[in-house]
């Protein structure tokens, strides 16, 4: 089993950065992908960002490359998620999720592992 809890998720105003983390126990956090993925009120969930065991290769939705950021540190345990230029279509319960496929993967069926979410907000 592997626990995933997110934190740094909040209210910031357009324009401006979050940076939201995932601590992941339970598993040797190297042998993970890690992803990112987003819900908006009344939306499905959606992949944001994914990034690969190495941590060297990472793949993005369209809406947010060049504005978002995902990385890991191995030896934390932890990948995180820099989100800079927010805007309101972003605000979302955002999900780390987990899996011990390979490769870059980015469909929501790929993860077995999710946490339970942190919500992000983006005002005008």
């Amino acid at each position: 089993q592997v626990q995933l809890v997110e934190s740094g998720g909040g209210l910031v105003q357009a324009g401006g950065s979050l940076r939201l983390s995932c601590v992941a126990s339970g598993r040797t956090f190297g042998s993970l992908t890690m992803a990112w993925f987003r819900q908006g009120s009344g939306k499905e969930r959606e992949f944001v960002a994914t990034v690969t065991r190495s941590g060297v290769s990472t793949y993005y939705v369209d809406s947010v490359k060049g504005r978002f950021t995902i990385s890991r540190d191995n030896a934390r345990n932890t990948v995180a998620l820099q989100m800079n230029h927010l805007q309101l279509e972003d605000t979302a319960v955002y999900y780390c999720a987990a899996d011990s496929g390979l490769g870059l993967r980015i469909r929501r069926s790929d993860y077995g592992y999710w946490g339970q979410g942190t919500q992000v907000t983006v005002s005008s």
